[in-house]
């Protein structure tokens, strides 16, 4: 990982479009942006690689608007890559939606539980994760982009090419779904 000295001085090379300072980046933090991907996304290699590169491509095209929050600009920076990873990914679904039926969200590698998560905690996750699976794939991406990924309704609109109303309407269907499909779980564990 870079020092925030050596981080600095290689956006500002990369504002001048330097090769060496890009490299330095991208080398820097490609198994973030990998670990994003793997971690929301499921999918073939190459699109994988298609996407983390066009990310990188778009992040040093777009690297004039990085503009950090607060202090820590490392950690400033892997939140704006991140949202442009994620934002890539829906952008190459939706290019390649004719050929393909849904979005793979991985949602099995995700880890709400925390390092405290205890036998209880990580059945009850499961159990989530395998109800959020059953959803359908529209409910699904939204419930994941507004709950998981902190995403506003216009975001996911804007991502996902909805209505912003579409968003607010397939995230409240899916909740009543999931809660739906956990109730009769349970009916048929008190059965």
């Amino acid at each position: 990982m870079l020092t925030p000295d050596e981080f600095h001085w290689h956006i500002e090379g990369c504002k001048l479009n330097q090769r060496a300072s890009q490299k330095m980046i991208y080398l820097a933090f490609y198994d973030y942006a990998k670990a994003i991907f793997e971690q929301q996304y499921s999918g073939r290699k190459e699109d994988l690689e298609e996407i983390l590169n066009d990310s990188f491509l778009k992040i040093f095209k777009h690297v004039e608007q990085f503009r950090p929050a607060h202090e820590d600009k490392i950690n400033c920076f892997k939140g704006w890559l991140k949202k442009i990873v994620i934002n890539t990914a829906i952008d190459h679904y939706r290019k390649n939606a004719p050929y393909k039926h849904y979005i793979g969200l991985n949602f099995g590698s995700f880890d709400f539980t925390g390092e405290s998560g205890n036998g209880l905690h990580e059945l009850f996750y499961r159990e989530i994760m395998r109800s959020i699976q059953e959803l359908s794939p529209s409910y699904r991406k939204v419930l994941w982009l507004y709950i998981v990924e902190g995403f506003r309704h216009h975001e996911i609109a804007k991502c996902l090419g909805i209505s912003i109303g579409t968003s607010k309407s397939n995230l409240s269907k899916a909740r009543k779904q999931l809660q739906s499909i956990l109730s009769s779980r349970d009916k048929v564990l008190a059965a």
